[in-house]
């Protein structure tokens, strides 16, 4: 690797010490990722007098579509790309170092649902599997073979097996997390009823065409009554980035401690907004480190005082895709 940044990432940051760390990320990232680089020459902003983190720019997410995001002139240790129907554009993100993104999500993972060993992780992500590319996959498989657990797996359209298999591990007392993309979970739902109310079910959005989209809380409200739960925990997370925010229910989003969500004016992208008004989402992820981590995305939301944040929607003229696609 041509340009490695020495410092950790993965920390219990402050707010003080968070807003160094950014600084130091947009410095390595305005020095060695060319594309980056100019679009913050594009702007006319001095990285010399980029100061605090509220002066950070962020790229439009669609670069990624178009341009190699990336730190340096090496290979990629993994290349991977957005889920999109045919025809549309793909963005691609290259990945320079993998075990910083293994570092990301096992860290995260762990902060929100704990040892990952005390749990059976079940997947059911038929249209990720189907496809080469996916970055949910590449998590999701890593943190299956982490579990050490034999009766964790992926399920494709064999929903018998995964119903048996979820009564046998619901009479054994196991801590069972099901991730599953949201077409497939309803899928599921409409042929088979549980009672498991210890069971966390992970949606990853994303209906891919099979279904109409929904608002969040008829989603919920069938899954919950499906699955006999009280709540349905959520993942936001892109191809673009190295980290996930997730949700305990509600809809209410948390991030890592590495990773923020401020909400940009839709009618002034440079300018952002106080807590509780509705704009586009900027995302900084410092795990990005060797790509960019400041990012405009085309989702819309809202964010709390606390830092939780909400998905509203997707802006009108933006594609259709992954692991955050929910109309609420």
């Amino acid at each position: 690797m041509e340009h490695v940044f020495s410092k950790p990432l993965f920390l219990n940051y402050s707010e003080e010490n968070f807003n160094n760390r950014a600084i130091d990320v947009f410095r390595f990232q305005v020095t060695h990722n060319p594309v980056y680089a100019s679009f913050v020459k594009g702007l006319r902003k001095d990285p010399e007098l980029v100061t605090h983190i509220s002066d950070i720019p962020y790229m439009p997410v669609e670069f990624f579509k178009n341009h190699r995001i990336i730190c340096g002139t090496d290979s990629p240790a993994k290349t991977f790309s957005s889920s999109g129907t045919t025809g549309m554009v793909q963005s691609k993100h290259e990945v320079l170092d993998l075990s910083v993104y293994e570092e990301s999500f096992r860290k995260a993972f762990e902060l929100f649902y704990g040892d990952v060993r005390d749990l059976v992780i079940l997947a059911l992500l038929p249209s990720y599997l189907e496809r080469d590319g996916s970055s949910l996959i590449y998590m999701v498989e890593d943190l299956i073979q982490r579990t050490g657990n034999p009766k964790s797996g992926y399920f494709l359209y064999n929903h018998d097996e995964l119903f048996q298999t979820l009564l046998k591990l619901r009479d054994a007392g196991s801590k069972v997390i099901l991730i599953g993309v949201t077409y497939a979970l309803l899928d599921f739902v409409e042929h088979y009823t549980l009672d498991f109310p210890d069971l966390i079910v992970m949606e990853t959005g994303g209906m891919k065409g099979k279904r109409r989209e929904m608002i969040r809380e008829e989603l919920h409200e069938q899954l919950c009554e499906g699955f006999g739960v009280d709540a349905i925990h959520s993942e936001y997370g892109m191809t673009e980035l190295l980290s996930q925010a997730y949700s305990s229910g509600r809809g209410l989003f948390r991030c890592p401690p590495w990773m923020r969500i401020n909400i940009r004016d839709i009618n002034d992208p440079l300018s952002l907004l106080s807590a509780g008004a509705t704009g586009g989402i900027n995302v900084i992820d410092l795990g990005n480190v060797y790509s960019c981590s400041f990012i405009a995305t085309q989702d819309l939301g809202r964010k709390y005082e606390d830092g939780s944040f909400e998905i509203i929607g997707r802006f009108d003229n933006s594609d259709i895709r992954g692991c955050n696609l929910l109309v609420q």
